[in-house]
C-alpha cells in the first residue's frame, strides 16, 4: 500500500481491479481544510482516461511490475513486434499500445518493457534518440530575429522543429517526453 502523495507522473497503481498510470498529479491545498490530490490517470487495459480527486493520506494498492529488454523488430502495418532479449520470446503488441512511442523506435532498438503478471504494460524509452533528418523545410535568408525555427520530418515520420541550420541528412538527438530538439549530433 501507497499513500496517494507517494504517486508522480507515470507511477502505476491498482484500484477496483484495474491497473492505472497517472498522466497529471496536482497536490491542492485550502486555507483551514486537509490537502486534496487530484489525479488524471489512464487505465490501461481499457485506455479510458479519468480524473480522480483523493483526500491526503488515502492508501492505494502499490503494484510492482516486472521489467525486461525487448528489441524493436518490425510492424507489419497491425502489429508491433518486439523480441525478449533474454528468453528471445517474440511479443506483438497493437497501435493502442504504441500510440505515444511509435515516432522514437527505429528497428533493433532496445527498450524497457513492463510486465504485470506476465502481461505487456508499458515501454519506457530513453530519454532521447537520436534520429535522422528525411525532410526540411528551406531556411529563408534573413528570418533570424528570435531564434527562428523550421520543421523537418525524422526518419520514424515525426515532425518536429529545429533551429535553422540543421539540413536533410543530419541526425538530432529529440526528447522523447515531448518530441522536442535537443541537439545536432556530430556524425
Amino acid at each position: 500500500m501507497a499513500e496517494v502523495q507517494t504517486l508522480r507522473k507515470g507511477s502505476i497503481f491498482e484500484e477496483d481491479g484495474q491497473l492505472w498510470r497517472v498522466l497529471e498529479y496536482q497536490h491542492i491545498k485550502v486555507a483551514r481544510g486537509g490537502a486534496t490530490i487530484r489525479l488524471k490517470v489512464r487505465n490501461l487495459r481499457t485506455e479510458a482516461t479519468v480524473e480522480r480527486t483523493y483526500s491526503n493520506g488515502t492508501r492505494l494498492n502499490d503494484v510492482e511490475l516486472d521489467k525486461a529488454n525487448v528489441q524493436y523488430l518490425y510492424t507489419d502495418g497491425e502489429l508491433y513486434h518486439f523480441m525478449n532479449t533474454d528468453t528471445f520470446e517474440q511479443i506483438a503488441l497493437g497501435p493502442e499500445f504504441m500510440e505515444d512511442v511509435k515516432d522514437y523506435l527505429l528497428e533493433n532498438a532496445v527498450v524497457s518493457m513492463e510486465f504485470y503478471e506476465g502481461e505487456p504494460i508499458s515501454l519506457k524509452l530513453p530519454t532521447a534518440v537520436d534520429l535522422r533528418v528525411v525532410w526540411a523545410e528551406a531556411a529563408i535568408q534573413g528570418d533570424t530575429a528570435n531564434a527562428p525555427t523550421k520543421t523537418v520530418e525524422l526518419e520514424t515520420g515525426l515532425r518536429t522543429q529545429v533551429p535553422m541550420f540543421v539540413q536533410e541528412g543530419d541526425i538530432v538527438r529529440v526528447d522523447t517526453r515531448d518530441g522536442a530538439y535537443v541537439t545536432r549530433v556530430k556524425q
